[in-house]
């Protein structure tokens, strides 16, 4: 069960609470009606979770549940199991493809049992209220709402969100990072990055060809947004009427201070977590091919030797000396993610600043420029090489004329 008595939902309280000025009532409605029904659930979790112990193993199975546009999960009827037929249900099938993926994913690349290493069992609720904007993961399954059709679509329609609830749950039995300022954004970048990897790596998508964004399948055709959120470019994902300009920073220098609230995001949880975001896809980046591997082990050994209270620059630190711990000191590995924290503005401690480029280019590493100092030095010794051929051919005719 979870340690931080908290409900994670995909949609941030800044977005919905835009929404409550929206000109169309029925968005304002179903705006207010999420808002409202979040509130009480968050409140129902806390109690909740003073008295469930552990959450039942059951070798990671995967259950369905429909409810029927009910906010009664006891009610809600069972739409496929682990040994059971396709369901007809788009969004029954959908879910339990994502619960899936997603355990598959913690089993194959980092030979977890399960989100809690145990074999916990994997329950999604589908179809949950009417006009339910959200999804969310409440500290023993998933759960998901269809959307107002006006603003959101069916939660179910994005396999990267499914990744970042599910990996609340493996945060809370790793470093349990606690939901507020610092450790609560760096609780949801680290959903937001094992999100973005479980699609990368259920589409085989190298960290060239990913695109690097959450939630670009909630949003109605009508709505002009990218997705929920980018790590590749933090602060534009969208852009437009129904939900103003995307606030996430990327750099420690524009870090948001807001009040440890709902309404303040818990001291901006959502919004922070951009600069870590962007931390982990610049480290992706310099490394190069399938951002699981190298960069994703990095993140997840860092997340299990993190605690409640680790903050940004404790978690880079670790990160650098994980990376240490994999490839060795002054790797090509260590020195991405030195350089990575340094682009976001977070030094790690005791490296001095301007550490990390020097020495990526004198490994020949880092931003290329070793890489095509290595090639045009490559070609300049095949010309010279081609030089010496051509006066031994030359040689060899003055001789034969010779004789």
């Amino acid at each position: 069960m979870s340690r931080t008595g908290r409900l994670n939902c995909i949609i941030p309280p800044h977005l919905l609470d835009k929404l409550l000025t929206n000109d169309d009532s029925e968005v304002r409605k179903a705006a207010l009606h999420t808002l409202l029904t979040t509130t009480r659930l968050r409140g129902e979790r806390t109690v909740r979770s003073s008295f469930i112990g552990a959450a039942a193993a059951g070798g990671g199975r995967r259950t369905v549940f429909d409810c029927r546009q009910s906010r009664s999960l006891a009610s809600a009827e069972l739409a496929r199991s682990e040994e059971g037929p396709v369901s007809g249900n788009v969004s029954v099938n959908r879910a339990f493809d994502g619960l899936g993926t997603t355990r598959e994913f913690y089993t194959k690349v980092f030979q977890r049992d399960s989100l809690d290493d145990r074999g916990m069992r994997l329950d999604g609720y589908v179809h949950y209220d009417m006009d339910y904007n959200n999804a969310f993961w409440d500290g023993r399954r998933m759960v998901f709402g269809d959307g107002d059709g006006r603003m959101f679509t069916d939660f179910t329609s994005a396999l990267d969100v499914i990744g970042h609830e599910l990996t609340h749950a493996v945060t809370e039995f790793t470093a349990g990072l606690a939901y507020h300022d610092q450790p609560g954004a760096l609780n949801e970048s680290i959903s937001d990055v094992f999100g973005s990897l479980v699609k990368q790596w259920s589409l085989n998508q190298t960290a060239e060809t990913a695109d690097w964004l959450i939630g670009a399948d909630v949003f109605t055709p009508g709505i002009e947004a990218d997705a929920l959120r980018s790590l590749k470019a933090p602060g534009e994902a969208y852009d437009n009427p129904q939900f103003g300009k995307d606030p996430q920073p990327d750099h420690m220098s524009m870090y948001v201070n807001l009040p440890n609230t709902e309404l303040g995001d818990s001291g901006g949880v959502h919004i922070n977590s951009g600069i870590p975001n962007k931390a982990f896809y610049l480290t992706a980046k310099h490394i190069g091919g399938f951002a699981w591997e190298a960069a994703g082990l990095i993140w997840y050994e860092s997340l299990k030797a993190s605690s409640a209270e680790t903050n940004f620059q404790e978690f880079a630190d670790t990160t650098y000396q994980k990376a240490d711990e994999l490839y060795g000191a002054e790797s090509a590995e260590q020195l991405a993610v030195l350089a990575a924290w340094q682009e976001v503005g977070i030094q790690i401690s005791g490296v001095p600043a301007g550490v990390a480029r020097a020495r990526s280019l004198s490994a020949g590493r880092g931003n290329g420029a070793g890489r095509e100092d290595g090639l045009a030095a490559l070609t300049r010794q095949i010309g010279a090489l081609a030089a010496q051929l051509k006066e031994l051919s030359e040689d060899v005719t003055v001789l034969k004329a010779g004789k």
